[in-house]
């Protein structure tokens, strides 16, 4: 689990996050969810250690983060997988090379076994046979499998995704979602996924924390989502004429 403890962080003057108090739990897709500007990628940074926060801190299981050295900081992130939100795949090297570079960065494995260990995450993302292409010749989905393989090669135990399904047309979306949400389930990751795509909120949404103005508006899951009284979840998810007709449904139906 990993759990944030009065989390504040400013910029010069301007506070971003105020008090953050949050629980994300192995083995469910934790979602991070607000407006643009509400602080959610500030808090992304903030969790895998990329910001130190003003005040609080982050607490991995028993582990403060910001307490640790840096022998002990990078067998941290020796357990953390990243799925960035371009991809952020090296577009000079291949498939196979960019999948085997936290391999490189971080084992003392022979090549025939870090080759084994891409086939066989290549087989879990359900491209195998691809270790050749380079990224440019493969689609933006495509990427973002690839993606994730390079994210779960160490087998981690706590996996980030930022926007994961940025610039992908929704039936690739509703892929990734799919995919990121069985690897967490069968493998109890403790899994953080930064997104604005309502998506996402309805079908994968274990536990959801909602940001507004650096402050925790709401948390709670994708089935009580439609039902809330609370009025910042309201105006952010219901924002379009469809879902809003879609929770007036739910609610005539909790009704009955």
């Amino acid at each position: 689990m990993i759990r944030t403890e009065h989390i504040y962080k400013s910029f010069d003057t301007q506070e971003v996050l105020k008090d953050i108090n949050l629980s994300f739990y192995p083995g469910k897709c934790n979602l991070i969810i607000g407006r643009s500007g509400a602080g959610k990628t500030v808090l992304l940074k903030i969790l895998v250690g990329l910001l130190k926060p003003t005040r609080g801190t982050v607490w991995y299981d028993d582990v403060s983060l910001f307490s640790l050295d840096h022998k002990r900081l990078q067998q941290l992130r020796m357990q953390v997988g990243m799925l960035f939100q371009g991809s952020a795949l090296f577009d000079s090297m291949t498939v196979e090379e960019n999948i085997r570079f936290p391999l490189d960065m971080f084992t003392n494995l022979t090549y025939a076994e870090k080759r084994a260990r891409v086939d066989e995450v290549l087989e879990r993302v359900e491209l195998p046979g691809i270790n050749d292409k380079y990224p440019s010749e493969i689609s933006g989905g495509m990427q973002k499998r690839v993606g994730i393989a390079r994210a779960i090669v160490l087998n981690p135990k706590y996996l980030f995704c930022d926007e994961p399904n940025s610039g992908l047309d929704p039936k690739t979306a509703i892929t990734i979602d799919e995919l990121i949400q069985s690897i967490t389930y069968e493998r109890q990751i403790t899994t953080i996924i930064n997104t604005h795509d309502m998506n996402s909120v309805m079908e994968i949404g274990d536990n959801i924390a909602l940001l507004h103005n650096g402050r925790v508006a709401w948390t709670g899951n994708r089935s009580e989502v439609l039902t809330s009284e609370n009025q910042v979840l309201q105006d952010f998810i219901f924002a379009s004429p469809f879902l809003q007709r879609l929770r007036e449904a739910a609610l005539r139906h909790s009704n009955k």
